[in-house]
């Protein structure tokens, strides 16, 4: 716990998909562009330009998402700090997210994860298997998703996203979604929807990406995090770097347990969800997934009033 933290707040980093062109309009404060200005010097490219004025396919290459969504969670969790009482006794991040919650935690420098997450999404890209994606099972439980995968007769269907009570990602080569999305009804899925997405994050399909990016892991530095981590792989939070980093690489080729991690913050007491980054995602799969918990957007309208009020609460 921080000096002088709540026990019931928890904040929550997003990871790709959230990413949208302008999405820090209206977060002009000095901060914000200072660490903007740290993201371009760390990576030699313009990161506020790319935020504020795209081009948007520019920013949907994983290679760019990454780093941008970093930078702007990041800024947005400099701003609550600065600006309000922000004092969470623990932290989570969804996929790409828990780099951002390592930075928040004190445990990795911000420059590093920039870095990081960019060799990340180029490595995904580039061991990506042509001709896979992505796919939103909605209405099923997780052992009924697990199941019909499993009943593929070639395989290939991976359950790789948990995300909340009824909604479970899964991943493959786009014959298999094809098979999964053919199945699926007869099965009992209220829907199933293909995400834009051309990489199959989190399942074996990404070992070869895991294991590039694993060099860059051992090289970096880590400290003790100043805030518990939850990492994607298990729920559960890390003190040791070794540890830290086995987390980080099987995080790439094992499933993010979301569901699992929801349900750990709250036997922790947690009354108060902050999604610190653009859009709000994770909120809405708190709605689903953390009954009795308050959730507050960060990155949404009025968003630091909405969580200044929320902490006079608490």
């Amino acid at each position: 716990m921080t000096e002088g933290g709540s026990v019931t707040t928890a904040v929550v980093f997003p990871g790709q998909g959230s990413q949208s062109v302008g999405m820090l309009e209206g977060f002009d404060q000095g901060i914000v562009h200072q660490t903007l200005e740290e993201a371009s010097q760390a990576l030699g490219w313009d990161m506020a330009a790319l935020i504020a004025k795209g081009p948007e396919a520019q920013l949907n290459q994983t290679q760019y998402t990454q780093p941008a969504i970093l930078a702007a969670s990041i800024a947005l969790w400099r701003l609550a700090v600065e600006q309000t009482a922000l004092a969470p006794s623990v932290l989570a991040g969804h996929s790409l997210g828990e780099y951002s919650a390592l930075v928040a935690s004190g445990a990795l420098g911000f420059a590093d994860a920039l870095r990081l997450v960019e060799a990340r999404g180029r490595y995904m890209q580039m061991h990506a298997p042509e001709g896979s994606g992505m796919a939103a099972v909605l209405g099923m439980d997780d052992s009924a998703v697990e199941a019909l995968c499993a009943q593929r007769p070639e395989g290939g269907l991976y359950p790789v996203n948990y995300n909340a009570p009824g909604q479970v990602v899964v991943a493959g080569r786009v014959d298999a979604l094809d098979w999964l999305e053919a199945e699926g009804s007869k099965a009992g899925a209220r829907k199933i929807a293909r995400l834009a997405m051309s990489v199959p994050s989190h399942c074996v399909l990404l070992e070869a990406a895991a294991d590039a990016l694993t060099p860059e892991l051992q090289a970096v530095t880590l400290s003790d995090p100043r805030i518990p981590v939850l990492h994607n792989v298990d729920a559960a939070p890390r003190s040791d770097s070794a540890s830290v980093r086995e987390a980080l690489r099987r995080q790439l080729c094992e499933p993010v347990r979301w569901t699992q991690t929801q349900s750990a913050l709250q036997a922790q007491g947690v009354t108060l969800l902050v999604e610190c980054g653009p859009g709000k995602v994770l909120c809405g799969l708190a709605k689903r997934g953390m009954r009795g918990v308050k959730n507050v957007a960060l990155g949404g309208d009025n968003g630091l009033d909405t969580l200044a009020a929320a902490l006079a609460q608490q």
